[in-house]
């Protein structure tokens, strides 16, 4: 690190150039969760329940491709720091990947294109890693204000909801106009490409990390039993993997949704503007109210929320379309709260990890948290390719049956619905309140002080075996 952490807000260049590489992330990760699916089976030809299989597989093993990439940022050090050298320069690999994973040679066999789709999305998934890793652990270093952490979470969120609504307004047209869909879609996703590379190293120029850590390098052991021992994140995690796997779910069959329930693929755009707005609303909202109540609540409320948006979808008639996209609009607004306190919480758990053990370990914390996102990420997208399968889907029929059309309203918000609230009952339990946060923070830099630690580098303080009163997590 090049400096001490600063108590002082951080400059809005800084939350820009953050939040942008989110924009430059989902322009690879929205792209693959809304139209992946579709494209498999509409354009490749490839099963539901193969591309289902296959989203399980591949995004499991993205999983433990994160947990490589924490490590190894974790023990990088460069004059740019730990961290950002990695969003500059694993950019350009994911891209291109991602061009490659939707350009399936037409004429290819059905195995050989089960094939290309299985290497292809594989190697996207973990030079995708290499990238999202290191920068979801970005804040972390950059910051330990809470107040800064929501703002970067809420720049993380505007930058996504704005590169989603683009994604949706290009794409979802050419689902119903393109003449040559395949050679549409390579097109517009190098086009992307291209974006993204520069949004990319925008994020590098404009992001610093400055939070004071352990210049010592850290064994696998203790870092393991940090993790092991660090209850906000094990709770945290749980809970995300039930949210991630009920979000992504309905992500993957919104166009389903739109296409076929709805009956015009391009109320997909309307779809995906009423979710932008609800999340924008939320990231303008949430920073204000996490002082006021705290991160916890909002995510208890915004899972409710959640769940009666899921019914909405699940239930809502296609003679009244304004409903169903209005419960997509009330889904954003839930998701989008809680994934700005999410990102926010994700980093307290890397003071609570140093507080109570004395290892600070961004890198493998938030990939732990990512391994669980990407497990269900995966087992959303297959419940999602099943139940549409299970339900009798089929590719480019002009109308699909009652029960395809019933499995696509299930897999879109009754099982997304359920998920989600298993999520928030498992965050009932989530301990690390904004006071008791606060509290440790302070405790932490006591030790650093009375160790008398000079400029960066620093020595890790284990924890007292029964925390003095003053370090003790308080209840709120």
């Amino acid at each position: 690190m090049t400096g001490p952490d600063q108590p002082q807000r951080l400059r809005l260049a800084r939350y820009a150039g953050y939040g942008a590489g989110d924009a430059a992330n989902n322009l690879t990760f929205s792209m693959a969760s809304a139209f992946l699916l579709i494209y498999y089976t509409n354009v490749a030809g490839i099963p539901p329940a193969e591309a289902g299989t296959l989203f399980l597989v591949v995004r499991i093993l993205g999983g433990v491709t994160d947990l490589a990439a924490g490590r190894i940022a974790d023990e990088t050090t460069t004059r740019w720091g730990k961290f950002r050298p990695y969003v500059l320069f694993g950019s350009v690999p994911l891209l291109a990947l991602l061009v490659v994973v939707f350009s399936i040679p037409h004429g290819l066999s059905p195995a050989w294109k089960l094939v290309w789709a299985y290497v292809s999305y594989a190697l996207f998934q973990a030079a995708y890693s290499t990238v999202n890793i290191p920068y979801g652990s970005l804040a972390a270093a950059m910051t330990q204000q809470p107040s800064d952490r929501a703002r970067l979470s809420t720049a993380r969120l505007i930058f996504t909801a704005a590169a989603i609504l683009v994604i949706a307004a290009v794409v979802s047209p050419e689902l119903s106009h393109a003449a040559n869909l395949q050679h549409s879609l390579t097109i517009t996703v190098a086009i992307f490409a291209i974006i993204g590379v520069a949004i990319y190293a925008w994020c590098f120029a404009a992001t610093r990390e400055t939070v004071q850590r352990d210049a010592e390098r850290f064994s696998i052991r203790a870092t393991l039993h940090m993790l092991r021992h660090n209850r906000p994140l094990v709770i945290l995690c749980s809970s995300s993997l039930a949210l991630y796997t009920g979000v992504f779910g309905a992500q993957t069959v919104g166009i389903y949704y739109a296409k076929d329930v709805l009956g015009d693929t391009n109320l997909f755009i309307v779809i995906t503007l009423a979710q932008t707005a609800g999340m924008i609303i939320a990231a303008l909202a949430v920073p204000r109210a996490v002082g006021a109540v705290g991160k916890k609540v909002i995510y208890l409320a915004a899972g409710s929320l959640c769940v009666v948006a899921g019914a909405g979808i699940a239930l809502s008639p296609a003679s009244l379309p304004a409903l169903g996209i209005a419960s997509f609009g009330v889904l954003g607004l839930g998701t989008g709260a809680i994934i700005v306190v999410l990102y926010a919480m994700v980093a307290d758990t890397v003071d609570y990890g140093e507080w109570n053990s004395g290892v600070r370990a961004e890198g493998l914390n938030y990939a732990i948290f990512s391994f669980t996102s990407k497990v269900g990420l995966g087992v959303g997208g297959a419940i999602a390719a099943y139940t549409i399968s299970i339900g009798g889907y089929t590719a480019k029929a002009p109308t699909q049956t009652h029960a395809a059309l019933q499995s696509i309203r299930i897999a879109a918000g009754g099982l997304p619905g359920a998920l989600v609230l298993i999520a928030t009952a498992v965050m009932v339990a989530y301990p690390l309140t904004e006071r008791a946060f606060r509290a440790l923070v302070a405790d932490i830099a006591q030790r650093r002080a009375a160790a008398q630690l000079p400029g960066d580098a620093t020595t890790p303080q284990p924890s007292p075996p029964a925390p003095a009163p003053q370090t003790r997590l308080p209840s709120r």
